[in-house]
């Protein structure tokens, strides 16, 4: 994993309307890190992806991508400038395969390489070719949001935002989706994730963010922060296993 920040928010205040949610934000995370965002409900943490996406409004402060600010890109352009983002709930089209919604994950590629981006993410994610034929919305919750994954990653994102991707799984594919997620960044990808099973993010998380009223609270590696009393006390339930999919 490399030092170099692959994404950088420095000050970075945004909101919806003319109100402000998340305040002067900074912080740098490097390529191929895994990071969770903890924090209650309200303190903004989604809010903080879609400002990173570019899907809510931006007040001041900074985006800067490999170097490169893009605070000022709209949401199409963050996404072929390496920003990829799973929001929470379903974002499938229900109604068609899992074919069907691979090919209109490829929708921002020229023409010639959705069959290698196909071919590169169904390899990652067996599941879809048992799955091909069969309506996303026929799919486990599980398997959708493997699927969802799956249609983000076509791009080749080098920053993947992640919102609640295990709510609502069972405790095995919630530890299936953790695994997932350290292969991704295996292969390089930068992660950023809000995750209500905060335990299971932190045990597979390179560095841990506590964010209260949209302020960044705490900040530091994600081994420290899992045994800080505060943190236990008020996100863990004091006393866990400490268990995970390897």
């Amino acid at each position: 994993m490399s030092d170099y920040p692959r994404l950088e928010l420095i000050a970075l205040t945004a909101g919806y309307g003319d109100v402000p949610i998340v305040h002067d934000f900074s912080t740098r995370l490097a390529s191929g890190s895994i990071t969770t965002l903890i924090g209650g409900n309200g303190a903004g943490k989604s809010t903080l992806l879609r400002a990173i996406f570019g899907s809510n409004r931006w007040f001041s402060g900074q985006v800067i991508l490999a170097g490169e600010a893009i605070e000022h890109l709209a949401p199409s352009e963050r996404l072929t400038r390496g920003i990829g983002f799973v929001p929470q709930g379903r974002c499938n089209f229900p109604q068609m395969s899992v074919a069907e919604n691979l090919k209109m994950g490829c929708y921002t590629l020229p023409g010639r390489s959705h069959r290698d981006a196909i071919a590169r993410v169904t390899a990652q994610f067996p599941l879809l070719i048992r799955k091909w034929s069969e309506l996303a919305g026929n799919l486990s919750g599980g398997e959708q949001q493997v699927l969802e994954t799956a249609m983000v990653l076509l791009s080749a994102p080098q920053v993947l935002l992640l919102d609640e991707p295990s709510l609502g799984l069972s405790p095995k594919m919630q530890n299936d989706v953790f695994a997932e997620v350290r292969k991704i960044a295996a292969g390089g990808v930068t992660v950023l994730v809000v995750e209500q099973n905060v335990h299971g993010a932190l045990l597979v998380s390179d560095t841990a963010i506590v964010m209260e009223l949209g302020r960044k609270f705490l900040e530091g590696p994600a081994a420290d922060v899992r045994v800080d009393p505060r943190i236990r006390e008020a996100y863990l339930g004091g006393n866990i296993k400490e268990t995970v999919a390897q």
